[in-house]
């Protein structure tokens, strides 16, 4: 556990600290962005990653950065812009050597979202979903009947801590640019914190209910730690899947909600 979480460590600062250059020759091409989802917060990139490089996309607003991986596997993917309403940069970035990247393209991309927790409800890299997937398929089922979005996350929530074990061998070897395949967690039925957060968020979403998948620190965890915040009636509130699932393989029961003291949130997906 303490291996996994110096890795999640290390990737955050990592993507955060991306050292990015000046282009020598900015491309004026802007296929690679699609702006089509602008209404619910998202924006899709379709880059052709060389198999031989690294590249990464940025977006920034206001000085504050978020990093991704771009990979040659994947021809599209969605991403957020979760920083409120304004102007973004959204940058494709290739790797020069060590920490450095250079900027292969930039785009500017105004938001202007009448519902701000629009964004914490679509599909995006780390919390990835269509409606076919198991794990929608699943949430639907654990929900049927349900009328209110509290009944809903409760289920969702009893049914991920009884059942998702932490997978303490993953979490000794994962790698730095690890994603979380949902469908894979509910299949095995076992996970790092990053993936409870990320089926959690999932299977909230498909039922419409907006949810954070939030990255940070909290005094349950000796180091860097994924947890979810979910809207409920009109709130925010913290709820930690890992923290409870690990309590009650212990036979131990815990709240819903968490204390928001506990927790230092350094990233929202």
């Amino acid at each position: 556990m303490k291996k996994f979480f110096f890795t999640l460590l290390t990737l955050f600062v990592v993507v955060t600290s991306v050292q990015a250059g000046s282009a020598e020759a900015a491309s004026t091409d802007t296929g690679w962005l699609n702006t089509a989802q602008l209404d619910q917060g998202v924006i899709s990139v379709s880059y052709a990653v060389p198999k031989d490089k690294r590249v990464k996309l940025m977006i920034t607003k206001d000085s504050n950065s978020y990093t991704y991986n771009l990979y040659a596997s994947k021809q599209t993917e969605t991403f957020p812009l979760q920083q409120g309403n304004g102007s973004y940069k959204v940058s494709v970035l290739e790797n020069t050597t060590g920490n450095k990247y250079k900027v292969i393209s930039s785009e500017t991309v105004d938001l202007s979202l009448s519902n701000a927790n629009a964004v914490y409800l679509g599909s995006v890299q780390n919390v990835k979903w269509s409606s076919s997937d198991t794990t929608v398929l699943k949430a639907k089922q654990l929900t049927q009947g349900l009328t209110t979005d509290e009944a809903k996350v409760k289920a969702i929530y009893n049914y991920i801590v009884s059942n998702v074990k932490y997978d303490y061998t993953l979490a000794s070897n994962v790698s730095t640019d690890y994603i979380p395949n949902n469908d894979n967690t509910l299949l095995t039925k076992k996970g790092i914190c990053y993936d409870y957060a990320s089926l959690f968020a999932t299977m909230l979403r498909s039922e419409g209910i907006p949810t954070k998948l939030v990255m940070g620190n909290s005094s349950y965890v000796s180091t860097y730690h994924a947890w979810n915040e979910v809207l409920l009636n009109g709130k925010w509130v913290i709820i930690d899947t890992t923290v409870d699932a690990g309590l009650a393989k212990n036979s131990q029961t815990a709240g819903l909600i968490k204390d928001a003291s506990k927790y230092s949130a350094a990233k929202f997906y």
